[in-house]
């Protein structure tokens, strides 16, 4: 009865799997079944450019001045920075570079320009990029633009707005719209 009672048998452990073992698996867990739900990226937002602007009374009386040929003036704060959007009638400005500009095409409509060096320029600030899609979308006749913002880069189309300032110049026409600088007259 003096015996020493014997240990019991060590279980044998499971062997972990390796670094290359896991990745394998991984890859090869993807490759059949996708990604899983933790992996996925989330949907990227549709931002919603311009909206801002748009139901705004200052960017509407700017909008108005612009059509009229009037002269009109306000400031934005955006990231701490102040910004100052006027118009003189015939152009659009962005802290004192021309953004958008008409020119007379008959007499009643402009044709709208817009300036690819000024936009280029401040295609990172977001009041300028706010602006430039409310200016195109409060002008009806421009619906059909191909002015798109894109990984902090404008485009129209499918290049840069920046490719074809070398190639055609930095005026680059939108379309025409419809003003109201001409008063119209009865006929009698």
């Amino acid at each position: 009865m003096t015996a020493k009672p014997e240990k019991a048998p060590k279980k044998e452990k499971a062997k972990k799997q390796t670094p290359e073992q896991r990745l394998e698996a991984m890859r090869y867990n993807r490759m059949m079944y996708g990604p899983t739900a933790k992996e996925m990226k989330p949907a990227v937002k549709k931002v919603n450019y311009g909206a801002i602007y748009l139901s705004h009374p200052k960017f509407q009386s700017l909008m108005t001045a612009f059509k009229k040929g009037a002269a009109f003036k306000f400031e934005v704060t955006d990231k701490a920075k102040t910004h100052i959007i006027a118009t003189d009638g015939s152009d659009i400005s962005f802290n004192g570079k021309t953004i958008f500009y008409s020119r007379p095409m008959n007499r009643y409509e402009d044709h709208l320009l817009l300036d690819r060096v000024s936009m280029t320029q401040f295609q990172t600030t977001d009041a300028l990029i706010h602006l430039a899609f409310a200016v195109l979308r409060s002008i009806p006749e421009l619906a059909g633009h191909s002015l798109v913002y894109m990984q902090h880069q404008f485009y129209y189309g499918a290049e840069p707005l920046e490719d074809g300032i070398a190639e055609r110049g930095p005026n680059l026409l939108l379309g025409s719209y419809r003003h109201s600088k001409v008063q119209e007259k009865a006929r009698g």
